[in-house]
């Protein structure tokens, strides 16, 4: 029997793993809520106008989201504009300390902001990422030091605060229907 409740895409961008492994912990809340899920890579471009709801992440890198989460963001404009949306980014901002890295930590980047404007997303979220120390220059590290990060390098994702936003996303998903934009 095919399920009456619409579909999801949980879409991602992703660099190192870090914005997949966020991707997949939402999917798997959204699942075990009732909620039928496509778990989706972007650069596989996914059509936007087979969702009802659309929950979309991506790396952050230079304060913006990857090239191929933005260009599917731009070319889908209309049919994501139409459904639930929901954006989240993984980067560095949550987890800087101190009164420069608190104060920046959890400010939307604009080119980020722009687009979740462009598609009227109901929500938007920052999450820490991974900052392996492997693999980053000695500038990349100092600068990071003096931002907040102190000497921290390894996994900063906050499991318990994205099952939380996926679990609000489920009961939203269950209270509004179809679609929430008309």
């Amino acid at each position: 029997m095919q399920s009456m409740a619409p579909k999801t895409l949980v879409g991602y961008a992703s660099a190192n793993g870090s914005t997949r492994g966020v991707a997949e912990a939402i999917a798997r809340v959204l699942t075990r809520n009732g909620v039928e899920v496509d778990l989706r890579s972007l650069s596989d471009e996914p059509r936007a106008g087979d969702y009802h709801r659309i929950v979309l992440g991506s790396a952050i890198h230079n304060r913006a989201w990857l090239p191929v989460a933005e260009r599917y963001v731009r070319g889908m404009r209309e049919a994501l504009g139409a459904a639930d949306v929901w954006l989240f980014s993984v980067g560095l901002g949550p987890m800087l300390r101190g009164p420069i890295g608190r104060r920046l930590g959890r400010v939307i980047p604009p080119k980020i902001d722009e687009l979740r404007t462009m598609v009227g997303a109901r929500d938007h979220r920052l999450f820490a990422g991974v900052f392996p120390r492997e693999g980053v220059s000695l500038g990349a590290r100092v600068l990071f030091r003096a931002i907040g990060g102190g000497g921290r390098y390894g996994d900063f994702r906050d499991w318990d605060e994205i099952e939380a936003w996926a679990a609000e996303i489920a009961l939203a998903t269950s209270e509004f229907g179809t679609n929430a934009h008309g």
